[in-house]
């Protein structure tokens, strides 16, 4: 059965996957964004000016949906929404997919949940996106430059993350599950590098970094001293959701994860 979902966030990674997916498969898709005239989405996505973090824009972009995909955090600063309250009530009697920014739940989850509007929680770990950091190094240079070589992670490819929640958006069942997503292999760097290199037939080096040199690059790109803090106990004392290798993708679309090599294959042009 056609449905009518509202995707937010529909320009970002996982939200552009989404929209696609849900497409393909004839469902009718409406997609919050502050620049429709710069969207860039799929022919046939019913564009809506919105911004999830204003309350005033969102009446006319939540009407009339039978699902809604929604993100936590404001996509212009990144920061969380304080909104929730008012985001809530515009989502009950609806399929809801949260894509979770973090291990613990944000302001706009506890709002759901006090208003008892039931959501699948999407907790992907690290996304395989990530590896685009490295395509100037690796087009200009052959290299890549990087810390902690023996950290594992499980990345997930975008497009896995979308399919889980395009399946929750259209079938019942998926409300109140806490779905936490990974691809299938943990990976270090090394071996990401060593996969780059095997799919684009091109010979990249990994270069190892100290943890005061790659401090450095994280100051010099302009993080905060909080992000710093973050990345360094996360690559130190990483928990062990970020490295262990899940099958809840397949379980919940019946289909496996996509693997590192097809997700460089499909962006090899970024690093040539």
């Amino acid at each position: 059965m056609s449905e009518n979902i509202l995707v937010t966030g529909a320009t970002g990674n996982v939200g552009r996957h989404l929209v696609e997916q849900l497409l393909a498969d004839g469902h009718r898709v409406r997609a919050l964004t502050r620049h429709p005239d710069q969207a860039g989405l799929p022919e046939g996505t019913d564009l809506i000016k919105g911004n999830l973090a204003d309350t005033a824009t969102l009446a006319e972009a939540f009407d009339g949906v039978t699902a809604v995909h929604l993100i936590t955090f404001d996509g212009v600063d990144f920061s969380p929404l304080a909104n929730g309250a008012e985001i809530a009530p515009l989502a009950q009697g609806k399929r809801v997919s949260v894509l979770a920014g973090d291990v613990n739940k944000s302001p706009l989850e506890d709002a759901l949940d006090a208003a008892g509007v039931g959501y699948a929680r999407l907790a992907p770990v690290e996304f395989m996106s990530n590896a685009l950091e490295w395509a100037e190094s690796i087009k200009t240079e052959g290299v890549v430059r990087e810390g902690f070589p023996d950290m594992k992670s499980a990345m997930i490819h975008d497009a896995d993350i979308a399919a889980v929640a395009a399946t929750a958006l259209t079938t019942e069942g998926h409300a109140g599950r806490d779905y936490w997503l990974t691809g299938p292999q943990a990976l270090t760097p090394p071996e990401k590098v060593r996969t780059i290199s095997e799919v684009l037939g091109r010979d990249i080096k990994f270069i190892e970094l100290t943890q005061d040199e790659i401090v450095a690059v994280w100051r010099e790109s302009g993080f905060s001293e909080e992000d710093v803090e973050f990345f360094l106990m996360m690559r130190t004392n990483p928990p062990e959701a970020g490295y262990t290798v899940l099958p809840t993708v397949e379980q919940v679309t019946g289909k496996p994860a996509r693997p590192f090599a097809q997700w460089v294959a499909e962006n090899a042009k970024a690093f040539s």
